[in-house]
């Protein structure tokens, strides 16, 4: 963070950024969804803590349909790659490898780590 001079003042600088777009996710998330572009709720994602906010708000609007809230993500006006990222990543750590089609299962990388991983059992040396 530029003009940062203090781990403090790097933090708080961060989150009053953080805090401003989860403000804006909030209202996003008030108003019925449109199925529009999800950036036009929460920023185009090109500072990250609009790419958070816009991944989440796709997770939370399509948060019983994982493909639906990837598609919507991928498909935004922004920086389509780190949204859809985030919301697969979100939809992801909240249904698990079970939520995904096999196809796209068997072409994750590091797949068995992450069933591994979220399955609780012992991580590997």
């Amino acid at each position: 963070m530029p003009g940062a001079t203090t781990p403090a003042d790097f933090i708080a600088r961060g989150w009053d950024e953080c805090a401003a777009i989860i403000e804006l996710l909030m209202a996003g998330l008030a108003r019925p969804d449109d199925g529009m572009d999800a950036c036009l709720a929460t920023g185009e994602g090109w500072i990250a803590e609009e790419a958070l906010a816009t991944g989440l708000y796709c997770a939370i609007r399509h948060a019983d349909d994982p493909v639906r809230c990837l598609t919507r993500a991928a498909r935004t006006s922004g920086d389509s790659d780190s949204i859809a990222a985030l919301a697969g990543a979100f939809a992801g750590a909240a249904h698990g490898l079970a939520a995904w089609p096999a196809d796209w299962v068997a072409r994750i990388e590091y797949a068995d780590q992450l069933a591994e991983l979220s399955s609780g059992a012992p991580e590997r040396d």
